[in-house]
């Protein structure tokens, strides 16, 4: 997947650089094109290697703003397809609180605007829901990535920004979570102490992931917690921590298993009456 993204973000450099040698005036507008493009490409991706499939997509609003809070696999391809399949069957788009990391990957750069990815202030996330946007955070973020396991624990800390910004805003936020999506890509629990120290120390993510696993990717998109004058943030925090748990121990088997998981995307043809 992440060859695919970094295809993706290739063609996006040169395509906005396409507008520039033609002396057109190139505005936000000009990416819905090249944007409606990668989500095709991506929902095929999708469909073909990992069976993918959402369940809720209805509860993502049709218009107006709303906070999407989800979880943080290994590595987010979860992200990209529900993206996708918001970008087509909604029109609309998601936008993105991204880590700092990623602002300095080479050539993500064009990425980043089409898809309009924010290294995420609660000023500017909530000043972007109260455009009528919809935002997507995880709150867990790469820690949550390099440092989770087949348990799926929610690594959230004290991390309560989320909350703010939706209370701040006076949106209701989305919970999501993908089953299998820590199978699909993985990290080694070798070493990970150690690993963990540097990264809490420099924030440079040096564990190593694997995978890319032909597992089944199901989303579910939980129904919206509404905005809450009447709680703290930390209370509505405390609210959308317990509704993943509940989303995870209703909707994902524990411990995980990747060979369970790619059984489970390939189990129609076990169901095939074959001929002798």
């Amino acid at each position: 997947m992440m060859g695919l993204v970094y295809i993706s973000a290739l063609y996006l450099k040169a395509y906005r650089y396409y507008y520039k040698i033609n002396g057109y005036t190139f505005t936000p507008e000009c990416w819905k094109p090249a944007r409606y493009l990668l989500a095709c490409l991506w929902d095929f991706q999708a469909r073909f290697w990992y069976g993918y499939e959402i369940q809720g997509l209805e509860n993502i609003p049709s218009e107006g703003p709303a906070l999407v809070v989800f979880y943080h696999g290994s590595m987010p391809v979860d992200w990209y397809y529900l993206l996708s399949k918001t970008v087509l069957y909604k029109k609309r788009l998601i936008c993105a609180v991204g880590d700092r990391f990623l602002f300095h990957l080479p050539a993500f750069d064009a990425l980043i605007d089409c898809f309009q990815i924010y290294p995420g202030t609660i000023e500017t996330c909530a000043d972007i829901l109260k455009k009528g946007n919809l935002l997507a955070i995880a709150p867990g973020g790469v820690r949550e990535a390099l440092f989770g396991d087949e348990m799926y624990p929610i690594i959230w800390g004290t991390r309560k920004g989320f909350a703010k910004v939706a209370m701040e805003a006076k949106v209701p936020i989305i919970p999501v979570f993908t089953e299998n999506i820590r199978e699909a890509f993985f990290t080694h629990s070798f070493g990970k102490k150690w690993l963990r120290t540097i990264y809490e120390r420099t924030r440079i993510p040096l564990v190593p992931i694997y995978g890319g696993f032909p597992t089944k990717l199901k989303t579910f998109v939980g129904e919206p917690i509404p905005y809450d004058p009447t709680i703290t943030p930390d209370e509505m925090a405390t609210r959308v921590n317990e509704k993943m748990k509940d989303m995870i121990k209703t909707h994902q088997k524990l411990p995980g298993s990747v060979t369970r998981s790619v059984f489970e995307r390939f189990q129609y043809l076990f169901k095939l009456n074959i001929p002798k």
